[in-house]
């Protein structure tokens, strides 16, 4: 089973349907599965040093302190309710992901998914910036990537750069928002979804025709 993943590690709904996911598979056990995980920059403008985090959001979204809060409010619900801790009072800057993602494609394919829950925990329970290379540096180093090899591949421009490409080329072939997934090349998922629609997409994509 192969499931090809686009996401973004600032994004709360990423988490959620990560999580959602992940729990699916732990019920579903068919067969095994094969994770790639695919960059999707939300925002390439923000600088390294990253943006005030509230007032991005609120300039972004277009609304108000007031009704801001309360998307954070059900937002975080919702992770709770998944399982996952979004503690959006931590975070103190909106960052740019393309490091992050360079981090995840680098990491070894058997902890790749523990370094990409190891990203979103940094952001979204430590409130740390996950654009700066000492941090992505200190996970990679937590799952025994070496920090002088890890530092001269986060200052690859040209390779960076291909990741940048990967996420805008993802938008005219039909995939504008995260999480999205997309399951044995068959079954595609647009969102963060239940539990039990992630197990019916599973066994939908098992079958040879659908």
């Amino acid at each position: 089973m192969l499931i090809d993943i686009f996401h973004d590690p600032v994004c709360p709904w990423c988490r959620i349907g990560k999580k959602h996911l992940f729990d699916a598979l732990a019920k579903w056990q068919e067969e095994e599965v094969d994770i790639r995980w695919h960059p999707f920059i939300l925002d390439n403008t923000i600088p390294a040093d990253g943006y005030e985090f509230r007032s991005f959001m609120q300039n972004r979204k277009g609304i108000k302190a007031q009704e801001l809060q309360y998307l954070f409010d059900s937002t975080q619900y919702a992770g709770e309710m998944a399982g996952v801790k979004l503690n959006f009072d931590k975070i103190r800057l909106a960052v740019n992901t393309k490091l992050s993602h360079r981090l995840i494609t680098l990491a070894p394919a058997k902890v790749k998914n523990d370094v990409v829950e190891a990203i979103y925990k940094a952001y979204f329970e430590a409130g740390l910036n996950i654009g700066d290379i000492e941090v992505l540096i200190a996970i990679g180093r937590a799952y025994q990537m070496d920090s002088r090899e890890l530092r001269l591949q986060l200052s690859d421009d040209a390779a960076i750069k291909t990741f940048v490409a990967e996420s805008i080329f993802a938008r005219p072939n039909g995939i504008n928002s995260v999480p999205f997934f997309i399951i044995n090349n068959k079954v595609k998922i647009n969102g963060s979804h239940s539990v039990d629609i992630f197990l019916q997409a599973l066994n939908r994509a098992t079958l040879v025709n659908i």
